[in-house]
């Protein structure tokens, strides 16, 4: 229950933190012209593109849990945010949930695709912009690493930064600008890597 606790507390810290930057500028800059949650692509998916759309999701979220199994092995003699919930078990499973969901996932979407992607798109157009943000996505994820050797830290950022780029493609070009699939893949990726933790699956 503690752990749950934490992870939901940290959660609301987490959402507020990397809403904060995104909700200024929106104040500043549109809060006339569109609501902020359609501004940062917190919206429906349209009906027309679902059936695609959920296909591109499920794929995606495949293709990153097996590659992110590579990862964790790469990475089992490494402390990572996933190793409080080691050996846990089952009692973990709620705290996993809240972590994989809303502790990362969601803040994150929010801020590198609903937030850094949208705005740099409208200066330097959508395939420059999504490098970019997948880049800064994975330096940012690659970076507590280094001090672990750089043949464990550069994988990542290209693993994370491939991620990045992908969910910004699907949310983009398949989803109307939603963030909601970048959403789910991510909170799928998260909690394999949390079940994998408490289980001691990898």
């Amino acid at each position: 229950m503690y752990l749950f606790l934490t992870e939901f507390s940290s959660s609301i810290v987490q959402i507020l933190l990397f809403t904060l930057i995104p909700l200024i500028w929106w104040l500043i800059t549109d809060k006339k012209n569109i609501s902020f949650f359609r501004w940062i692509g917190l919206k429906r998916i349209k009906s027309a593109h679902e059936n695609k759309t959920a296909a591109w999701i499920a794929g995606a979220a495949i293709a990153f849990v097996i590659l992110g199994a590579f990862d964790l092995y790469m990475l089992k003699d490494v402390q990572l945010a996933t190793s409080k919930f080691s050996g846990l078990g089952v009692k973990a499973i709620p705290a996993v949930i809240v972590y994989a969901v809303f502790n990362t996932s969601m803040p994150e979407e929010i801020l590198f695709r609903g937030f850094l992607l949208k705005r740099l798109s409208n200066k330097f157009g959508f395939t420059v912009s999504n490098i970019i943000q997948a880049a800064v996505f994975g330096l940012i994820h690659g970076i507590l690493l280094f001090n672990t050797g750089i043949n464990k830290a550069v994988p990542i950022v290209i693993f994370t930064g491939l991620i990045g780029w992908t969910m910004g493609y699907i949310n983009e070009k398949k989803a109307d600008g939603s963030i909601l699939p970048g959403w789910i893949i991510h909170a799928a990726s998260n909690l394999f890597s949390g079940i994998c933790a408490a289980f001691l699956l990898i």
